[in-house]
Protein backbone atom coordinates (compact mmCIF):
# COMPACT_ATOMS: atom_id res chain seq x y z
CA UNK A 1 0.00 0.00 0.00
CA UNK A 2 1.55 3.09 -1.03
CA UNK A 3 2.10 5.46 1.94
CA UNK A 4 1.65 9.49 1.83
CA UNK A 5 4.89 11.73 1.77
CA UNK A 6 5.23 13.50 4.87
CA UNK A 7 6.16 17.12 5.10
CA UNK A 8 9.31 18.52 6.79
CA UNK A 9 7.07 20.17 9.66
CA UNK A 10 5.28 16.59 9.64
CA UNK A 11 8.25 15.08 9.88
CA UNK A 12 9.45 17.23 12.67
CA UNK A 13 6.37 16.65 14.73
CA UNK A 14 6.05 13.15 13.96
CA UNK A 15 9.83 12.57 15.24
CA UNK A 16 8.97 14.41 18.58
CA UNK A 17 6.01 11.72 19.28
CA UNK A 18 8.08 9.03 18.56
CA UNK A 19 11.07 10.22 21.00
CA UNK A 20 8.70 11.26 23.74
CA UNK A 21 6.95 7.61 23.85
CA UNK A 22 10.75 5.92 23.35
CA UNK A 23 11.76 8.20 26.12
CA UNK A 24 8.78 6.90 28.91
CA UNK A 25 8.74 3.29 27.60
CA UNK A 26 5.30 3.55 26.91
CA UNK A 27 2.69 3.20 24.06
CA UNK A 28 0.26 6.39 23.13
CA UNK A 29 -2.66 3.63 23.36
CA UNK A 30 -2.33 0.92 25.52
CA UNK A 31 -2.98 -2.53 24.24
CA UNK A 32 -3.69 -0.45 20.57
CA UNK A 33 -1.53 -1.87 17.21
CA UNK A 34 1.40 1.09 16.59
CA UNK A 35 0.23 3.65 13.65
CA UNK A 36 2.30 3.00 10.90
CA UNK A 37 4.78 6.13 10.24
CA UNK A 38 3.84 7.91 6.89
CA UNK A 39 7.21 7.64 4.71
CA UNK A 40 9.80 9.67 4.69
CA UNK A 41 10.71 10.75 0.70
CA UNK A 42 13.54 13.44 1.85
CA UNK A 43 15.81 14.12 5.14
CA UNK A 44 17.84 17.25 5.54
CA UNK A 45 19.28 18.53 2.80
CA UNK A 46 21.02 21.67 3.56
CA UNK A 47 24.48 22.12 5.57
CA UNK A 48 25.66 25.23 6.88
CA UNK A 49 29.25 25.24 7.61
CA UNK A 50 31.98 27.99 7.10
CA UNK A 51 35.51 29.02 5.30
CA UNK A 52 37.10 31.47 7.63
CA UNK A 53 35.20 34.50 7.47
CA UNK A 54 32.48 32.98 4.82
CA UNK A 55 29.31 31.66 5.63
CA UNK A 56 28.94 28.23 3.60
CA UNK A 57 26.62 26.31 2.41
CA UNK A 58 26.29 22.61 0.61
CA UNK A 59 22.86 22.32 -1.45
CA UNK A 60 21.84 18.67 -2.16
CA UNK A 61 19.87 19.25 -5.64
CA UNK A 62 19.29 15.66 -5.95
CA UNK A 63 18.71 12.28 -5.21
CA UNK A 64 19.08 9.31 -8.14
CA UNK A 65 20.43 6.43 -9.49
CA UNK A 66 22.52 5.80 -11.97
CA UNK A 67 21.17 2.51 -13.21
CA UNK A 68 24.13 1.28 -15.62
CA UNK A 69 26.44 0.33 -12.28
CA UNK A 70 29.81 -0.31 -13.41
CA UNK A 71 28.51 -0.39 -16.80
CA UNK A 72 29.70 3.05 -17.09
CA UNK A 73 33.36 2.55 -15.70
CA UNK A 74 36.14 2.46 -17.53
CA UNK A 75 38.30 0.33 -18.52
CA UNK A 76 36.35 -2.41 -19.26
CA UNK A 77 38.73 -5.01 -18.21
CA UNK A 78 38.85 -3.82 -14.50
CA UNK A 79 35.12 -3.79 -13.35
CA UNK A 80 35.74 -7.43 -11.61
CA UNK A 81 38.31 -4.99 -9.40
CA UNK A 82 35.94 -2.50 -9.02
CA UNK A 83 33.50 -4.70 -8.58
CA UNK A 84 35.00 -6.16 -5.55
CA UNK A 85 36.15 -2.82 -4.18
CA UNK A 86 32.05 -1.87 -4.06
CA UNK A 87 30.94 -5.21 -2.31
CA UNK A 88 33.78 -4.91 -0.04
CA UNK A 89 32.33 -0.97 1.22
CA UNK A 90 28.54 -2.85 0.75
CA UNK A 91 27.54 -0.84 -1.85
CA UNK A 92 25.23 -1.31 -4.00
CA UNK A 93 25.54 -2.40 -8.10
CA UNK A 94 23.93 1.19 -9.10
CA UNK A 95 25.93 4.09 -8.41
CA UNK A 96 24.31 6.75 -6.94
CA UNK A 97 24.06 10.59 -8.61
CA UNK A 98 24.59 12.65 -5.82
CA UNK A 99 24.52 16.87 -6.74
CA UNK A 100 25.87 19.12 -4.04
CA UNK A 101 25.47 22.83 -5.19
CA UNK A 102 28.35 25.07 -2.98
CA UNK A 103 26.49 28.05 -2.00
CA UNK A 104 28.82 31.15 -0.38
CA UNK A 105 27.71 34.78 1.46
CA UNK A 106 30.53 37.35 2.25
CA UNK A 107 28.97 40.79 3.03
CA UNK A 108 26.53 41.75 0.09
CA UNK A 109 28.79 38.84 -1.88
CA UNK A 110 26.37 35.70 -2.58
CA UNK A 111 28.44 33.49 -5.06
CA UNK A 112 26.75 29.83 -6.66
CA UNK A 113 29.37 27.40 -7.96
CA UNK A 114 26.76 25.04 -10.17
CA UNK A 115 23.16 25.27 -9.98
CA UNK A 116 22.42 21.56 -10.88
CA UNK A 117 19.49 20.39 -12.79
CA UNK A 118 17.14 23.37 -12.41
CA UNK A 119 12.73 22.65 -12.56
CA UNK A 120 12.20 19.45 -13.37
CA UNK A 121 9.24 17.24 -13.64
CA UNK A 122 11.17 14.46 -11.71
CA UNK A 123 10.40 15.25 -7.97
CA UNK A 124 13.89 14.02 -6.96
CA UNK A 125 15.54 15.96 -8.93
CA UNK A 126 16.20 20.05 -8.85
CA UNK A 127 15.80 21.23 -5.31
CA UNK A 128 18.39 24.21 -5.86
CA UNK A 129 16.23 26.74 -5.16
CA UNK A 130 13.90 25.17 -2.32
CA UNK A 131 17.10 25.40 -1.01
CA UNK A 132 17.84 28.45 -1.42
CA UNK A 133 14.37 29.81 -0.19
CA UNK A 134 15.15 27.75 2.81
CA UNK A 135 18.19 30.00 3.64
CA UNK A 136 16.98 33.15 3.21
CA UNK A 137 18.78 33.86 0.07
CA UNK A 138 16.28 35.06 -3.17
CA UNK A 139 17.26 34.94 -6.65
CA UNK A 140 18.28 38.64 -7.04
CA UNK A 141 20.68 38.57 -4.32
CA UNK A 142 23.16 35.99 -5.80
CA UNK A 143 25.87 38.28 -7.27
CA UNK A 144 27.88 35.77 -9.11
CA UNK A 145 27.69 31.98 -10.72
CA UNK A 146 30.44 30.24 -11.02
CA UNK A 147 30.47 27.29 -13.92
CA UNK A 148 32.89 24.18 -14.10
CA UNK A 149 31.11 22.66 -17.27
CA UNK A 150 28.15 22.63 -19.20
CA UNK A 151 26.68 18.98 -18.47
CA UNK A 152 23.05 19.27 -17.64
CA UNK A 153 23.30 19.05 -13.89
CA UNK A 154 25.90 22.02 -13.68
CA UNK A 155 24.27 24.63 -16.23
CA UNK A 156 20.41 24.26 -16.28
CA UNK A 157 19.96 25.46 -12.75
CA UNK A 158 21.18 28.69 -13.95
CA UNK A 159 18.25 29.49 -16.11
CA UNK A 160 14.39 29.44 -15.13
CA UNK A 161 11.62 30.38 -17.37
CA UNK A 162 13.98 30.92 -20.44
CA UNK A 163 15.48 33.58 -18.63
CA UNK A 164 18.88 33.78 -16.35
CA UNK A 165 17.62 32.19 -12.73
CA UNK A 166 19.45 35.15 -11.00
CA UNK A 167 19.12 38.21 -12.68
CA UNK A 168 21.83 40.47 -10.71
CA UNK A 169 24.90 37.19 -11.07
CA UNK A 170 27.65 37.61 -13.37
CA UNK A 171 28.46 34.35 -15.10
CA UNK A 172 31.74 33.03 -14.77
CA UNK A 173 33.23 30.35 -17.45
CA UNK A 174 36.34 29.37 -19.29
CA UNK A 175 36.49 30.35 -22.60
CA UNK A 176 37.85 26.66 -23.64
CA UNK A 177 34.14 25.18 -22.20
CA UNK A 178 31.95 27.95 -23.78
CA UNK A 179 33.95 27.62 -27.20
CA UNK A 180 33.62 23.53 -26.90
CA UNK A 181 29.67 23.93 -26.92
CA UNK A 182 29.35 26.78 -29.44
CA UNK A 183 31.45 24.84 -32.02
CA UNK A 184 30.05 23.58 -34.91
CA UNK A 185 30.78 19.89 -34.21
CA UNK A 186 31.57 19.37 -30.48
CA UNK A 187 33.54 16.51 -30.69
CA UNK A 188 32.37 13.53 -28.67
CA UNK A 189 34.63 10.68 -29.98
CA UNK A 190 36.94 10.13 -27.46
CA UNK A 191 33.92 10.25 -24.62
CA UNK A 192 32.41 6.39 -23.81
CA UNK A 193 29.33 7.95 -23.27
CA UNK A 194 25.96 6.86 -24.90
CA UNK A 195 26.09 8.92 -28.21
CA UNK A 196 22.20 9.14 -28.85
CA UNK A 197 21.31 12.17 -26.55
CA UNK A 198 24.26 14.06 -27.48
CA UNK A 199 22.70 15.83 -30.02
CA UNK A 200 19.99 17.38 -27.40
CA UNK A 201 21.97 18.03 -24.86
CA UNK A 202 24.51 20.40 -27.60
CA UNK A 203 21.38 22.10 -28.34
CA UNK A 204 20.16 22.81 -25.01
CA UNK A 205 23.50 24.42 -23.36
CA UNK A 206 24.15 26.03 -27.07
CA UNK A 207 20.50 27.50 -25.93
CA UNK A 208 21.82 28.51 -22.26
CA UNK A 209 25.08 30.29 -23.04
CA UNK A 210 23.53 32.47 -25.48
CA UNK A 211 20.52 33.08 -22.90
CA UNK A 212 23.54 33.97 -20.21
CA UNK A 213 25.73 35.74 -22.90
CA UNK A 214 24.80 39.38 -21.87
CA UNK A 215 26.02 38.47 -18.18
CA UNK A 216 28.80 36.31 -19.00
CA UNK A 217 32.23 37.25 -17.76
CA UNK A 218 35.36 34.57 -19.05
CA UNK A 219 37.88 33.50 -16.88
CA UNK A 220 41.55 32.33 -17.10
CA UNK A 221 43.37 29.63 -15.50
CA UNK A 222 45.07 31.07 -12.34
CA UNK A 223 42.29 33.83 -11.91
CA UNK A 224 41.72 35.74 -8.22
CA UNK A 225 38.37 36.96 -7.92
CA UNK A 226 36.40 38.79 -4.80
CA UNK A 227 40.08 39.70 -3.73
CA UNK A 228 41.49 36.67 -3.14
CA UNK A 229 38.62 34.97 -2.00
CA UNK A 230 37.83 32.20 -5.43
CA UNK A 231 41.09 30.84 -7.30
CA UNK A 232 40.11 29.50 -10.74
CA UNK A 233 42.13 26.71 -11.44
CA UNK A 234 41.80 24.54 -15.34
CA UNK A 235 41.27 20.90 -14.73
CA UNK A 236 40.41 19.77 -18.37
CA UNK A 237 39.64 16.13 -19.31
CA UNK A 238 36.07 15.38 -18.01
CA UNK A 239 35.33 18.67 -20.20
CA UNK A 240 37.65 20.56 -22.55
CA UNK A 241 36.91 23.51 -20.83
CA UNK A 242 36.42 21.67 -16.93
CA UNK A 243 37.07 23.82 -13.61
CA UNK A 244 37.84 23.35 -10.51
CA UNK A 245 37.34 26.42 -7.48
CA UNK A 246 39.46 27.15 -4.65
CA UNK A 247 38.18 28.86 -1.91
CA UNK A 248 40.67 31.01 0.43
CA UNK A 249 39.49 32.88 3.73
CA UNK A 250 41.78 34.05 6.12
CA UNK A 251 44.13 30.46 7.54
CA UNK A 252 40.57 28.56 5.81
CA UNK A 253 40.83 26.75 2.32
CA UNK A 254 38.34 24.97 0.53
CA UNK A 255 39.38 22.98 -2.83
CA UNK A 256 35.85 21.97 -4.95
CA UNK A 257 36.84 19.17 -7.31
CA UNK A 258 33.52 19.33 -8.97
CA UNK A 259 33.35 16.59 -11.01
CA UNK A 260 36.91 15.45 -11.22
CA UNK A 261 35.25 12.09 -8.46
CA UNK A 262 31.60 10.18 -9.52
CA UNK A 263 32.19 8.26 -7.04
CA UNK A 264 33.35 8.08 -3.56
CA UNK A 265 35.02 4.89 -3.94
CA UNK A 266 36.02 3.91 -7.25
CA UNK A 267 37.67 7.79 -8.50
CA UNK A 268 40.11 7.32 -5.72
CA UNK A 269 40.90 3.55 -5.32
CA UNK A 270 42.12 3.84 -8.61
CA UNK A 271 42.46 7.37 -9.96
CA UNK A 272 43.08 5.37 -13.42
CA UNK A 273 39.79 4.38 -13.19
CA UNK A 274 37.27 6.57 -15.70
CA UNK A 275 33.34 7.50 -15.94
CA UNK A 276 31.73 7.23 -19.73
CA UNK A 277 30.69 10.96 -18.83
CA UNK A 278 34.48 12.21 -19.37
CA UNK A 279 34.74 13.44 -22.83
CA UNK A 280 38.92 13.40 -22.83
CA UNK A 281 39.26 10.01 -20.73
CA UNK A 282 42.89 9.79 -20.99
CA UNK A 283 43.81 13.53 -19.70
CA UNK A 284 40.82 13.35 -16.65
CA UNK A 285 43.17 10.59 -15.38
CA UNK A 286 46.13 12.82 -15.48
CA UNK A 287 44.74 16.34 -14.05
CA UNK A 288 42.65 13.51 -11.29
CA UNK A 289 45.97 12.20 -10.27
CA UNK A 290 47.52 15.66 -10.27
CA UNK A 291 45.31 17.11 -7.63
CA UNK A 292 44.76 14.05 -5.66
CA UNK A 293 48.47 13.83 -5.12
CA UNK A 294 48.34 17.70 -4.21
CA UNK A 295 45.37 17.86 -2.00
CA UNK A 296 46.41 14.46 -0.17
CA UNK A 297 49.90 15.58 0.08
CA UNK A 298 48.72 19.16 2.02
CA UNK A 299 45.74 17.32 3.67
CA UNK A 300 43.52 20.13 1.86
CA UNK A 301 39.85 20.07 3.00
CA UNK A 302 38.03 19.55 -0.54
CA UNK A 303 34.13 19.42 -1.38
CA UNK A 304 32.71 17.49 -3.98
CA UNK A 305 29.87 17.53 -6.51
CA UNK A 306 29.16 14.56 -6.71
CA UNK A 307 30.36 12.78 -3.24
CA UNK A 308 28.03 11.61 -0.90
CA UNK A 309 25.86 15.06 0.92
CA UNK A 310 26.99 17.06 2.46
CA UNK A 311 30.71 16.78 -0.03
CA UNK A 312 33.08 17.77 2.52
CA UNK A 313 36.09 15.47 3.46
CA UNK A 314 39.79 15.21 2.70
CA UNK A 315 41.60 12.92 -0.10
CA UNK A 316 44.19 10.43 2.01
CA UNK A 317 46.48 8.43 0.55
CA UNK A 318 46.28 4.62 0.98
CA UNK A 319 48.59 2.42 -0.48
CA UNK A 320 48.69 2.43 -3.91
CA UNK A 321 45.40 4.96 -4.40
CA UNK A 322 43.82 6.98 -2.19
CA UNK A 323 40.29 7.32 0.14
CA UNK A 324 37.62 9.56 0.17
CA UNK A 325 37.69 10.62 4.13
CA UNK A 326 34.44 12.85 5.01
CA UNK A 327 34.45 15.31 7.67
CA UNK A 328 32.47 14.58 10.26
CA UNK A 329 29.57 16.76 10.90
CA UNK A 330 29.26 19.90 12.88
CA UNK A 331 25.87 20.95 14.23
CA UNK A 332 25.96 24.38 14.99
CA UNK A 333 23.55 26.57 16.52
Amino acid sequence: MALPPLSRRGFLTTSAGALAVAATGTSSVSGAQPAISPQITRGPFIYPFRIGEVEAWSISDANSMLGEGLGLMWPEEQRPTMQTVMEAHGEPAAIPLYVNVLLLRRGKEVLLFDAGFGERENPNQGWLYEGLAAIGITPDQVTAGFLSHAHGDHINGFIKDGKAAFPNAAFHVLPAERDFWQGPNPDFSESKRNKKPLPKMVASAQEKFEILAPVTETLRDGDELFDGLVRVEASPGHTAGHCCFRIRSGDDELLHLMDLAHHHLLMFADPNWTIAFDHHPVQAVVTRKKFWAQAAYQHTRCYGFHLPWPGIGQIVSDGSGYRWWPEAWKWVG
